[in-house]
């Protein structure tokens, strides 16, 4: 019976066979996974020897496996919420806007609030205020986020009832749009809107908890086999986020490794205990790990991302070194001690910085950990990237940093309209200079920034990482002297993204010894042409070796 039992720990859990597995080395026909392990990669006689009586044998009749991708910058329950909320299809007009808002306030009870998004300036075809809303909403606040997450529109009820009038001033780091008269005009901007969303009603425990649930399936259903949270508490405040995140691993239904990264600001007690107290939702996986810090807004019609270089759209009265440079959320001094803080403490930072004085301001500051602390294990990452100095994207390998960019936004869409308005041809000749950093040996890594994104697929991403243009090919682009290669873009979503997480050793490669986090795709994408690859279909997803995803289910 010993002998028995010994020789079925040899045998293959499952077996994947008769398809096309990417390696490191290049192409082979099947893997055999053991204990969540890939324990065998090659030809069909080869994976088929660690067969036993209760190996299940998978037939890929000729399907593509490939590494697990990773997505590392995403909001999976303000993606979950916002399904359940008036949602307004991005590059909506204004007449389709007020349309739907219009149909969501009619089945909403008195009084009501209505919340939702998202809406661009150039889609709209002008900067609305609150009297548009309420024209179609003269009882129920109503409050709709742009697509960047950073603005928001608000009708005069919503105003009311968060007691915002004439007499309130901006807030640091914020802006009221104000009319002729300097009256709020319902537009908010950075912490103004964070302002006025904190009077609107926060989703229940348990729509938290549904919300994560359906967006982890969702990840699943793309092959996204790991990611990172890129701020806890951002839709419903860090406590019920993390317990939807222990309650779901406490059961089992949190598939993925999941990197939670926890809002820090200065002079707030509470991101402080939130951070204190991270270990007691850390589990199997969920690694709470990583602090996020805002460092300014984004380079829109808002003009908040913090630039080197001048606006070249100013107006709407605000023509002040904010107007024209946008908003840096936090002074310098006080940024590199933070950092050099969490350094010390082994937690990674993950900076929000859209425009180039914000990724110099956080570049800077992981220098100085460096200079504090020396070269440490925690890759420190400047997230989004819009806009990058030539001599700030040399520095970043030396000092070991990394770049995470956002190659589901620059596809030409509204938002990207109102960048290339905010900022000018010439600037945007060099957005998102993902080859610039290649070129410079840094780590680059993928962030969806989904639901600021209307889809979380990581294909089309990975297309546009090639074309610059729509999903599909077009006759415009955006930042076409950025575009790589496509392996290059697979790279970023596996081994670029294994490194970041310090999993390089265990996931992001097919090979022997690797943790079995593969995808099965009903087209090869590098045997396609790159147009097409955005219409790559996941048939299945394994998280070590257990089936999370299955199309035919």
């Amino acid at each position: 019976m010993a002998d028995r039992a010994d020789r079925a720990d040899q045998y293959a859990d499952t077996v994947l066979v008769g398809g096309h597995v990417k390696t490191s080395s290049g192409w082979a026909e099947g893997l055999a996974v053991r204990a969540g392990v890939i324990e065998a990669v090659g030809g069909r006689e080869d994976v088929l020897r660690r067969r036993g009586p209760d190996t299940r044998v998978m037939e890929l009749a000729g399907d593509t496996v490939l590494p697990g991708l990773h997505d590392l910058h995403v909001h999976p329950i303000y993606a979950g919420v916002r399904e359940r909320r008036c949602k307004v299809p991005q590059g909506s007009n204004l007449a389709d806007t007020l349309r739907i808002v219009a149909a969501h306030v009619s089945r909403a009870a008195p009084g009501a609030w209505v919340l939702g998004g998202q809406w661009d300036t150039s889609a709209l075809g002008t900067l609305p205020d609150r009297t548009v809303l309420d024209a179609v909403a003269p009882h129920h606040p109503v409050l709709l986020e742009d697509t960047s997450g950073h603005s928001s529109w608000a009708n005069s009820a919503a105003l009311r009832a968060a007691g915002i009038g004439p007499g309130t001033p901006d807030p640091p780091g914020g802006v009221f749009e104000r009319d002729l008269a300097g009256r709020p005009s319902g537009i908010q901007r950075e912490t103004a809107a964070d302002l006025l969303a904190a009077s609107a009603p926060k989703p229940a425990d348990e729509e938290v908890e549904a919300a994560l649930e359906w967006a982890l399936g969702e990840m699943l259903s793309y092959g996204i086999t790991s990611f990172t949270e890129a701020a806890v508490g951002f839709t419903a405040g860090p406590r019920a986020e993390l317990l939807a995140y222990t309650r779901l691993a406490a059961r089992g239904a949190v598939r993925q490794r999941v990197r939670l990264s926890l809002v820090w600001s200065p002079n707030d007690p509470a991101c402080e205990e939130v951070i204190a107290t991270r270990n007691l939702c850390a589990s199997g996986h969920i690694t709470p790990d990583c602090v996020k810090i805002f460092l300014d807004g984004v380079p829109t019609d808002s003009r908040t991302a913090a630039m080197i270089e001048p606006y070249t759209a100013t107006g709407d009265g605000r023509d002040d070194e904010a107007g024209r440079h946008g908003l840096l959320a936090i002074a310098p001094a006080v940024l590199d001690q933070a950092v050099t803080r969490f350094d010390r403490m082994g937690i990674t930072v993950k900076f929000h910085a859209a425009g180039d004085a914000a990724v110099r301001a956080a570049l800077d500051a992981v220098e100085a950990a460096r200079a504090a602390n020396g070269h440490g294990p925690c890759m420190h990452n400047v997230g989004h990237c819009t806009f990058v100095a030539k001599t700030d994207i040399e520095r970043a390998a030396q000092i070991g940093a990394t770049f995470e960019v956002s190659p589901y936004l620059w596809q030409p869409s509204p938002i990207c309209s109102d960048i290339a308005t905010a900022v000018g041809p010439q600037a945007v000749e060099r957005v998102w200079p993902v080859r610039e950093m290649l070129e410079a040996h840094a780590l680059v890594v993928p962030g969806s920034d989904w639901c600021v994104v209307p889809s979380v697929n990581p294909w089309s991403a990975i297309e546009t990482l090639v074309t610059r243009q729509r999903p599909g090919g077009s006759p415009d682009s955006f930042g076409a002297s950025q575009a790589i290669t496509l392996e290059q873009a697979f790279e970023l979503f596996t081994v670029n993204s294994a490194r970041q997480e310090g999993m390089a050793h265990r996931v992001g490669r097919i090979e022997p010894g690797m943790l079995a986090d593969v995808i099965v795709v009903g087209q090869n994408p590098f045997e396609v042409p790159v147009t097409q690859v955005h219409a790559t279909e996941v048939k299945m997803t394994f998280v070590e070796g257990e089936l999370g995803f299955d199309a035919g289910a």
